[in-house]
């Protein structure tokens, strides 16, 4: 995450704690079972990895991690996995520390490593597998600071690694939005507010309605919403010589079924989400 990223979030938080004196609600929890499927995911990272490389991952960098939650469900897949997070921002590191790692076991906590820093440090920790999960490089609006980070994952992957980011799109990303999706418990908004077609760039919100009291703004992102050419593009620029996508099934009711498979082609969606692998 950028500086001005961590600067715009601590100006949300203050807003938030203004407008929520009274209603009570984890922003972490209610955003990890709203949007986040970490157990999930390691798996498909960990299959892929070796899929790709006919063995086994044991290092895995999470870029952007906040709260760290893939890095913790990396740890606890096998005996041997090590972890790394790395992110800018204070707060959700912290929460990470005292809701997930707290309770793990101490060798599990012993194979985490954790780093308030920027994924553009040219010496951070290598690891096998590099992922930069959430859209989170998003954040990186211009080419040549987008390539920059590509070429740091690069630089700072084992010889042999991959590097792995999911990306979302389709027609529906060109309009002001608002999906609403119910859970147990409370209520999730994906905002949408614009969409800038000379420089692909929009404003995202994400509210939660708890107690039946709707909290605008919990999560913001300001992006540059990248299409699947243009990273396979600049991954191959900085040296990686492969690059993969990978793209969510549909199931019956047309939304996306969590089944991810390599292709070559995709569907003309309104709306779809992919990973797109690179092999160093």
């Amino acid at each position: 995450m950028t500086k001005e990223a961590v600067a715009h979030r601590k100006k949300v938080r203050r807003r938030i704690q203004r407008k929520t004196t009274k209603v009570h609600f984890d922003k972490y929890e209610l955003y990890t079972k709203a949007v986040q499927s970490a157990p999930n995911d390691v798996v498909f990272i960990r299959d892929t990895f070796k899929e790709l490389k006919g063995r086994n991952a044991r290092t895995y960098r999470e870029d952007f991690c906040g709260t760290f939650a893939l890095s913790t469900e990396w740890i606890k897949l096998n005996p041997r996995h090590e972890a790394i997070g790395i992110d800018l921002d204070p707060e959700p590191m912290a929460y990470g520390r005292q809701n997930y790692l707290s309770k793990m076991r101490a060798e599990q906590q012993r194979r985490m490593k954790l780093i308030e820093g920027n994924v553009l440090d040219p010496n951070l920790p290598k690891a096998d597998i590099v992922a930069a999960m959430n859209f989170s490089y998003f954040c990186f609006k211009q080419r040549d600071m987008l390539k920059k980070y590509f070429a740091n994952v690069h630089k700072t992957l084992n010889k042999d690694g991959i590097f792995l980011v999911d990306i979302f799109g389709g027609s529906q990303c060109y309009d002001a939005i608002e999906d609403t999706i119910k859970h147990e418990g409370f209520t999730y908004y994906w905002d949408q507010t614009n969409f800038d077609p000379v420089t692909n760039e929009a404003l995202f919100h994400i509210h939660f309605k708890v107690g039946g009291k709707k909290i605008e703004q919990v999560f913001t992102y300001d992006w540059r919403l990248w299409t699947i050419p243009e990273i396979r593009d600049i991954m191959e620029e900085v040296g990686f010589k492969k690059t993969h996508v990978y793209w969510e099934g549909t199931a019956k009711d047309g939304s996306g079924d969590g089944n991810f498979t390599r292709v070559d082609h995709g569907e003309a969606c309104e709306s779809w989400i992919a990973y797109v692998v690179a092999e160093k």
